[in-house]
Order: C-alpha cells, then sequence, then structure tokens
C-alpha cells in the first residue's frame, strides 16, 4: 500500500515537473517571438526613416525653393528676345509640363497691379514686358528731349536701323559691338523706332523700324535721302597696312 503511493507521488511529481518545464518553454519561445518581433519593427523603422530622409533629400535637390526666383533671372537675362520654353525646360532640368506650371506661377504673381511688368508668352517664346499703365509715363520721361539732345549712341543706333532695316537687336549689337537692348527701349519711348514683326530666325527676334517721327525729326521724306555710306575696300586697306 505504501508502495503503491510511493509511486503515485512519484508520478504527480514528474507530472508537475513536466508542466512546469512546458510552462517555462513556451514563456522563453513567447519571449523570444516578442524580441525578434521587436527587433523587426527596429529595423522596419529604421528602413522608413532612411527612406523618408532619401526622399526629402531628393526633393530638395530636384525641387530648390527658389526655381522660380531662377526662372526670373533667366527671364531678365534673356530681354526681349525671349526664351522657348523646351530651352528653359533644359536649363532648369524639368518636364515641360512642370516648367509651364512654373511660367504660370510667375504670370499670375506679375499679373498684380504692384508690379510694372508682366510675364508673356507669345507661341512657346516667354519673356517680360513693360505693363501698358506705364507706356504715358515713359513717354514723357524720355520723349520730352529734343532731337538735338540725342546721345551719339542714340544716334549711331538709328543710324544703323535707318540703313539696314528691318534689323534685329542682336545684328544691331553685332554692328555697334556693345548692348543695344536699353538704347532700343529709349528710342521706342521716343517713337523714333517701332517694331517691324519678327525674322525667322531662331528664336524669331523682333525686327526694328524707323518710324515716321524719325522722318520728322531729320527732315526727311524718303530713307533714300539719307547720304551714301563709304564704300569699304578691303584690299585698300591692306595696302595701307604695308604703306
Amino acid at each position: 500500500m505504501n508502495e503503491e503511493m510511493t509511486i503515485e507521488e512519484n508520478k504527480e511529481e514528474e507530472t508537475a515537473a513536466e508542466e512546469t518545464v512546458n510552462e517555462e518553454t513556451v514563456q522563453e519561445t513567447a519571449k523570444e517571438a516578442a524580441e525578434e518581433e521587436t527587433a523587426e519593427d527596429t529595423q522596419e523603422k529604421e528602413e522608413e526613416k532612411s527612406d523618408k530622409d532619401e526622399e526629402i533629400h531628393r526633393v530638395e535637390v530636384a525641387q530648390p525653393s527658389n526655381i522660380e526666383a531662377i526662372v526670373e533671372g533667366l527671364l531678365y537675362v534673356v530681354g526681349e528676345d525671349g526664351v522657348r520654353i523646351e530651352q528653359l525646360a533644359l536649363v532648369i532640368e524639368r518636364s515641360l509640363e512642370d516648367t509651364k506650371t512654373i511660367l504660370e506661377n510667375i504670370q499670375r504673381k506679375y499679373a498684380e497691379e504692384i508690379y510694372g511688368i508682366e510675364l508673356v508668352g507669345y507661341g512657346s517664346v516667354y519673356k517680360f514686358i513693360t505693363k501698358s499703365a506705364v507706356y504715358p509715363y515713359a513717354q514723357t520721361l524720355f520723349g520730352s528731349a529734343k532731337q538735338n539732345t540725342l546721345s551719339q549712341a542714340a544716334l549711331e543706333t538709328l543710324a544703323i536701323i535707318a540703313y539696314k532695316q528691318p534689323i534685329t537687336r542682336v545684328e544691331i549689337e553685332e554692328l555697334r559691338g556693345v548692348s543695344a537692348e536699353v538704347m532700343l527701349r529709349k528710342l521706342q519711348a521716343r517713337n523714333l523706332i517701332r517694331e517691324a514683326g519678327r525674322s525667322e530666325a531662331v528664336g524669331r527676334p523682333i525686327l526694328y523700324e524707323v518710324t515716321e517721327e524719325f522722318m520728322d525729326s531729320f527732315k526727311l521724306y524718303t530713307l533714300n535721302e539719307l547720304p551714301d555710306l563709304p564704300e569699304y575696300n578691303q584690299s585698300d586697306e591692306n595696302d595701307n597696312l604695308f604703306e
């Protein structure tokens, strides 16, 4: 009887021991699983943060906050000749759609009354021009001066246009050797020259010609009354070099 009780007690102890071992194993397994899950979550969060940081960096490089200011500066540099949207897109490394959006934003900005200039797009060529409200004041500023007060630079520019019209700004600058953009604006404001369409050259630059005001100022009925230009003889000049 005592032996049976002892055997029974031993079985109960063994069963209790096995249950304890099983419980500890389950706890250890659960702990390991929790640690693995935590490690995976941490790694995943670090990867997500790395991806976000990389994305933010890409955005900052690809889309600088001053991109509109850069485009404004480029439009100022090209002046009245303007710039084609395709060329601008290549320069700022944007798609045509993004470039058009940037230009539209600048147009909306300068459409406000606080600005005296505006951005216009003729076809695919964009440029800054003076708003019409400024014209009367520009004429007052430049038009009050009389013909005999024209500077030597103004007279040279007028002479080139009168003899070579219609002519582009670039062609005038090639002949004079200096920038003519400001001078052309002044002569336009004095109504001595005017736009005469656009050239078929690349970029379709503006053509200029003299006006009736120019003819009246210089007492001319036709441009045929202009004095003949001296003939240029290359061989004579070469001969003089060795005299």
